[in-house]
């Protein structure tokens, strides 16, 4: 059996002050993606393409280099494999788990972090019933970063395009924890609600350009207020309740969920029910909404690497 190879970036995802460049964190995933595809493929005789990346938009919050503005304590990634695959066999998707997990640790351990294994096999929430996302829980030790957490989706597209699709499950989460008629989740730990609503701002970065002009006017406002205290650093409980209630009368949430659900409607598929999809439609994304959705993100990206370029720091 041929040894791993450590993964790489063409930088540090860590700087000296504890933030992560988000351009080379997108990059050590998809060079972890290739790693893993490459042992299957050497050691089992499998041949599974894999794409990866960032997933929650917290790149959407950085300099021009891609350096994040705050420091993140929840890493995420989103792995996309094929359907239909060898995959299918339990033994196959083990060595697939297994190698992620080492190539996690030896990726990771040049910076300091100390990660192990706490759950694989969780459910996402919202996922295929019948193909469920399933996730890979990571926690370190030194706590530089609470968690590394990967998502394995079932079907083989961009990692773009995955985040794009991936809006409409979070979209539901975020429906669930801002209803008006359930108790309200203000009364929960101000740290959890905080997350909560870093999740809406990821949200809304992720589908604004497809929000109408209307719900961009109005949502703005209040996007660049929690920007501008998450950026101050927003640690009050008082002040995080009363932007949780602030987005919750404000319908943000419905507003994501309207800018995605016409053109996910005229092909059949309704987004309030995507648990119920055919899983040929795990990770599928409407053409206009990829004209739209996909360009922002690859063009931000691309932004970056000119930008690190400038300064001879990508190759």
């Amino acid at each position: 059996m041929n040894l791993p190879v450590i993964p790489q970036a063409s930088g540090p995802v860590f700087t000296e002050d504890n933030r992560i460049n988000l351009y080379y964190l997108n990059e050590l995933y998809g060079d972890i993606a290739r790693c893993v595809s490459r042992q299957l493929k050497e050691n089992h005789n499998l041949d599974i393409p894999i794409t990866s990346g960032v997933w929650g938009g917290t790149y959407l919050i950085t300099d021009i280099d891609g350096k994040s503005l705050r420091r993140i304590w929840r890493l995420y990634c989103i792995v996309n494999l094929p359907q239909n695959s060898p995959l299918e066999r339990r033994e196959n998707m083990e060595h697939l788990v297994g190698y992620y997990y080492t190539a996690f640790i030896n990726a990771f351990r040049p910076y300091g972090l100390e990660l192990d294994l706490k759950m694989w096999g969780g459910r996402l929430p919202f996922s295929n019933r019948k193909k469920p996302s399933i996730t890979l829980h990571m926690v370190d030790a030194v706590e530089r970063v609470n968690w590394l957490r990967a998502f394995f989706i079932w079907n083989l597209v961009s990692w773009e395009e995955s985040v794009v699709h991936d809006a409409i499950r979070n979209i539901k989460e975020l429906k669930e924890k801002f209803d008006l008629k359930r108790q309200p989740m203000a009364k929960r730990d101000p740290k959890e609600i905080k997350f909560l609503l870093q999740d809406v701002i990821i949200t809304y970065r992720t589908v604004e350009n497809a929000c109408s002009s209307e719900f961009i006017e109005h949502a703005q406002p209040l996007i660049d207020e929690m920007v501008d205290h998450f950026l101050k650093g927003l640690f009050d409980p008082a002040l995080i309740r009363e932007l949780f209630f602030k987005v919750r009368k404000n319908e943000l949430v419905r507003g994501f969920e309207g800018a995605l659900h016409g053109p996910y409607s005229e092909a059949g598929l309704n987004i309030r029910r995507v648990e119920d999809w055919p899983v040929e439609k795990i990770n599928w994304v409407p053409e206009e909404l990829k004209k739209k959705l996909i360009p922002p993100i690859q063009n931000l990206f691309a932004s970056f690497k000119t930008h690190l370029g400038r300064k001879g720091a990508v190759s």
